[in-house]
Formats: structure tokens, sequence, C-alpha cells
């Protein structure tokens, strides 16, 4: 919020000279901003740190006889923490702005508040005195290029740590290293034997995974799947179906025990007989759809009724698989703004639960309201009853006399 005194003239002419002097300080850091979706790259952008900028700043307005004041106050009614940025002038004349930096309770972790402080200490003064220090995150050399050091700085963190909330994901490799990982994967996936261990191999491996690239990540996928199958299916294998009868079976098991101690055999358990359902438990596909998704994408946001929006997977719907999103059934519309709050949160269950709406029933009305399943309906012909396209057999009908 900006605020000044009654009259600003003389300030005004003042830092109009110094601003003719000033000049964007060197930037010499590099922030990297973390992106919240698995397949998405990071941003990174270049900015000058707060003390390069201060020495520039100080030296040239005081030239002009304007001094830069920063304090703090803890606001009563919100309980944040504000950062006002006065600057004064010889005259009586001043110029401030008020920035709320944090919530009042960071005092008890000094450092996350000496953080924020920071960050908001450099965009108030070199706001108010008309200098830049930091990149255009619009710019395309910015966002493609590669980044020109490893030292991460985020809004409110400390130690390079994004806030609570954010998804903090591994960097996708380069693709070379990526395929000497795949092999690696590949060989310790192929070693793997029982299905408890595959699972306890996969659970372990999971964050390896998501950082090779997307093909490399398709193949490992489809070799755990194979492998899979290979472990459960022979469980599963029907035995052929033995037409002796009880005695016998009896007799024969028993030579069996015989011959094995004869020979110093260990006595095999018996084989138990095989469940009745022998089917492989094997999930149904799940439902694929571009035109459901481009019908909810025209569909306005749940939260803030603006279009266009994003078709959002309600996570929670299905169960959890390697690398599957749930089917295309259990997708809601949300602007893009609401979409990356919902991946920041991190709960999806509660945030929903926040804004009290039930996402599971809106998304079976708009599939049941979904260009697929009418077309469908659409499509099936329902032919009349005998009766009906023929009501006057049999019936006779007098001439009038």
């Amino acid at each position: 919020m900006h605020q000044s005194s009654e009259r600003i003239g003389t300030i005004a002419a003042a830092l109009a000279r110094a601003q003719a002097e000033l000049v964007n300080p060197e930037k010499t850091l590099t922030a990297v901003i973390r992106s919240p979706f698995p397949r998405e790259d990071d941003r990174t952008f270049r900015y000058a740190s707060l003390a390069s900028g201060l020495d520039i700043v100080r030296k040239t307005l005081s030239q002009q006889e304007i001094a830069t004041i920063q304090t703090t106050r803890i606001e009563p009614v919100t309980s944040q923490i504000h950062l006002t940025t006065l600057l004064a002038h010889a005259s009586g004349e001043w110029i401030s702005s008020d920035l709320p930096v944090c919530a009042a309770k960071e005092v008890e972790a000094p450092h996350r508040m000496g953080a924020a402080l920071t960050y908001a200490r450099r965009y108030a003064l070199f706001a108010l005195v008309g200098i830049a220090g930091e990149d255009d995150l619009d710019a395309h050399d910015v966002v493609t290029g590669p980044p020109t050091a490893t030292e991460p700085q985020t809004a409110l963190g400390s130690k390079g740590k994004p806030p609570k909330g954010v998804l903090n994901r591994p960097a996708v490799l380069h693709p070379e290293r990526s395929a000497a990982l795949l092999d690696q994967l590949l060989g310790e996936l192929a070693r793997q034997e029982g299905g408890g261990g595959l699972l306890a191999w996969t659970k372990a491996t999971l964050a390896l995974k998501n950082t090779l690239v997307e093909a490399d990540a398709h193949i490992l996928e489809a070799a755990f799947q194979k492998k899979f199958e290979q472990a459960a299916l022979p469980e599963l294998s029907i035995p052929k179906q033995d037409t002796a009868s009880p005695t016998e079976q009896s007799t024969a098991s028993s030579r069996r025990s015989d011959r094995a101690s004869a020979v110093g055999e260990p006595p095999k358990p018996p084989i138990a007989d095989p469940p009745g359902d022998l089917a492989f438990p094997k999930e149904p596909p799940r439902k694929r759809s571009k035109e459901h998704l481009v019908f909810v994408r025209s569909q306005p946001c749940l939260i803030c009724k603006e279009s266009p929006a994003d078709a959002h997977h309600l996570k929670f719907a299905q169960p959890r698989t390697l690398g599957r999103k749930v089917g295309d059934e259990f997708t809601v519309p949300l602007c893009r703004c609401h979409h990356q709050a919902l991946h920041q949160h991190g709960d999806e269950r509660g945030w929903w639960a926040n804004m009290r709406i039930s996402p599971l029933l809106i998304a079976k009305e708009l599939w049941e309201a979904s260009p697929v399943n009418v077309a469908s309906e659409a499509s099936l012909v329902k032919l009349p009853l005998r009766e009906e396209t023929a009501p006057h057999v049999g019936r006779s009908v007098s001439p009038e006399t």
C-alpha cells in the first residue's frame, strides 16, 4: 500500500534526478521455481542480491538528500508481519510502501522469517526507487535456457527447500544417463522373484523411476507389468484333473512318501486344491476419451466459474497404479489457477473438503451428460412390439346401417 506526505514535489524532483543516475544491479544469482507437475520442467531466473542493490541505491539517493528506511511491525488484526519501506527527503517530504511478509508465528523459526524478510526488502526497495533486480519470467530465453547456477531460492523457504505443500520431485535425467539407469533397473527387475519381493523393489525404486525420461519410464513400466504377470500366473495354473479313485490316490500318496524317505528326501507338502475362481485378478482397462476431456474443458471452473478450464483427474477415484492415471470419467473442470493450487496443496481430499464440493458426484454427472454417452445412447434403436405395430389385427368392424 502506497503512502506519502501531504506534498511530494520536492522529493519527487530529487527522486527523478536520482533515477537518471540509477542503474540496475548485476544479476549474479539464479533462483529455481520448482514445478508441481511431474513432467513439467523447472523454471529459472537470475536476480541480484539485496546487498548489491543497497550499495547502488544508497550511494545515488544520498547525493539527492534522500534516505532509505525499512522497518517491520506486526499487524494485530491479521497477525502478519508487515514491512514498511520509506524514502525520506531532507525537506521533510516522504514516500512509503507497506508490504505483508509472513505470518507472525514465523517468529518461532527465525531462519524462515529472515529469508522472507530479505526477499520482501529486495522487492519493495527496488520497486519504490524504480530499478529491476530480476529477470522477466515471460522472456523465452529465461524459460527455455539452461540454468547458469545451482543455487535454488524460494519465497518463504530456506536452504533450498520449497514451501510446504509444493511437490519436491527430482529433476529428469539427461537422455544418456536415463538410458544407463534404465539398464540398471531392468537388470535388477530381472533378478526379482515372487510377488512380495517384486512389490517391495518397486516401492524402493519409484523415486529413481521418476527421474527417467518419459520413453524410458514407459519401457520400465511395461517390463514390470510383464514380470508381475509371469510371477502371478504359475500360482494360478490349473493342474490336470486326476480321475483316480480316493483309495488309489491315498495309496499313491503313501508310496511317494515311502520312496522319498528311502532316498533321504524331505517329504513334499500335499498340493492344495485350486481355488474355485481361477481367473487372473487383473484390473479392467481404464476408460480414455479425448472427446470427453474436450467436453470437460468446455465447462466453467467449479470454484470461480471462469472459462476455459483444465480437465483435472481425481486421483482418489481409483486405486493407484504404476504410471497410470485414473479413468477419464473421473475428471472435473478447474481453471489453471485453482488447478495449480490443488496440486500445491498436496492433500486432494482435504482440498475438496475445504471447498465443500463433492467432485465424484459432479464427475459422474459430467460423464453421463458427455457427448460420448449421448452418442452411444442415440445409436440404440428400440424396435416396437408386434402388438403395437398392428393394433387392429383380429378386430372386426361392422358397417353402419
